[in-house]
């Protein structure tokens, strides 16, 4: 696959990770798409909105949950060139697990966001 194709989609992520890493809740919601219907994030729930979304990156940054890294990234073209899935591996200071489906797709400005978001926490360090 043209890395070039992926450049924006490698941009979001990375700009997703370093909102994470600053503790900027605001910063992380703003990384998915303003239609994002639903994120499910388990075993916490589901979470409708970018309100809701910046709600639950707040709660665990507030738990001291920090310093997060993608391992085994693995991109895919998602159905009808509808964007990129996502999948990889996660470790932070206090948790690991698996990114299960991130679909992003290109937004109006150009940027790439999540318009869905599937991850698990898997255990504890």
């Amino acid at each position: 696959m043209n890395q070039d194709v992926l450049t924006p989609y490698n941009e979001g992520i990375k700009a997703w990770q370093d909102a994470f890493n600053n503790r900027d809740a605001a910063g992380c919601a703003a990384q998915y798409a303003d239609h994002t219907t639903l994120m499910v994030a388990r075993p916490f729930g589901e979470f409708t909105g970018r309100e809701d979304i910046q709600a639950f990156w707040q709660q665990i940054m507030d738990q001291g949950f920090a310093d997060v890294d993608y391992t085994n990234v693995k991109w895919e073209p998602a159905e009808d060139d509808d964007g990129f899935i996502l999948s990889a591996d996660w470790t932070m200071n206090k948790a690991f697990g698996v990114v299960h489906h991130e679909h992003w797709k290109i937004q109006e400005d150009g940027k790439a966001r999540l318009v869905f978001d599937e991850f698990e926490v898997q255990g504890e360090h």
